[in-house]
């Protein structure tokens, strides 16, 4: 990687998108290393957050290092009306690495040009989640076997959804196809279907949710409609149902077929997909403890 802080998935070539991948594999096979004895990690949450946080912090963990920061902002010195630039540049005095999570898009990048120490993007507002993308990407390989001319389609909130946008940055190396299934209020902005025009990858886009575009699917990716992401709640309140996979839409998929998701869900996916061996977003959130361990390393420039 061109930086020691991951704040973008842009910033990662192929190769270095395969290393992490099949560091995560290892980690897989062997979670518990004391490669981080003696380093300490901040886990910075700005905004609300369970998976990514928890797995970042058991990650940290199982490598041997300790864990400071918190996870609500109200109980920080930024509500007293600390800036962010003194927040991290406080916390660069007692941490090796600085994993943060903030409403604002741009927040991870600003952070890693004001401190020396590396920083992780844990998400920043509506614009990237490169740590998900990881994850997402080691499920899809785990799953297909392959990450090459797959066809995705996504599912949902593609306007404010970061998971899909870093997904789209991070698919462009192995010539996907994607099928953006959403709601004129939350279709995918146009700077990304530029980025797949300018890369050549063919997507195209509906708003009908079809089993016909299902069944033509490797990877079904659902997301929510984040209500923390309108300003206009009769907005939210038009669109947060408008598309839920039921089972019965499962039937005709093909076999390789699995649903992922981000997480949490609300009602997107009805909990009668859970039985299906087609369900693989449970599986997806334990994979992101292998893939943030991989990222960790990454970072600090630890070789497995």
């Amino acid at each position: 990687m061109k930086s020691k802080s991951l704040v973008s998935i842009d910033q990662c070539t192929k190769e270095d998108i395969l290393r992490i991948l099949d560091n995560a594999r290892k980690f897989e096979d062997n979670p518990n290393r004391n490669l981080l004895e003696g380093k300490v990690a901040a886990t910075l949450f700005f905004e609300p957050s369970t998976r990514t946080r928890l797995s970042f912090e058991t990650a940290i963990n199982r490598l041997g290092g300790k864990v400071i920061g918190f996870q609500d902002a109200s109980t920080t010195s930024s509500s007293k009306g600390e800036t962010l630039k003194d927040t991290i540049l406080m916390v660069s005095n007692y941490a090796d690495l600085i994993v943060m999570r903030h409403h604002l898009e741009g927040a991870a990048k600003y952070a890693s040009e004001i401190t020396d120490i590396p920083i992780i993007n844990a998400g920043d507002g509506a614009n990237q989640h490169p740590s998900q993308t990881m994850l997402d990407l080691y499920s899809i390989q785990k799953t297909q076997g392959k990450l090459t001319d797959l066809t995705i389609t996504m599912v949902g909130d593609l306007k404010y959804g970061r998971t899909v946008h870093s997904l789209i940055s991070g698919m462009s190396h192995f010539n996907p196809t994607f099928h953006f299934v959403a709601p004129d209020e939350l279709r995918m902005p146009d700077e990304y279907k530029l980025f797949c025009d300018k890369h050549n990858i063919k997507y195209y886009e509906h708003t009908a949710f079809s089993e016909e575009v299902i069944n033509e699917s490797d990877i079904l990716y659902m997301t929510r409609v984040q209500r923390e992401r309108f300003t206009d709640l009769e907005e939210y309140q038009r669109v947060k149902n408008v598309y839920i996979l039921k089972s019965q839409m499962l039937e005709n998929s093909k076999d390789n077929l699995r649903v992922l998701h981000p997480l949490p869900r609300v009602n997107e996916i009805a909990y009668d997909v859970d039985d299906s061996p087609k369900a693989y977003y449970i599986q997806q959130a334990r994979n992101g403890l292998f893939a943030r361990q991989a990222i960790i390393c990454e970072v600090l420039g630890i070789t497995i």
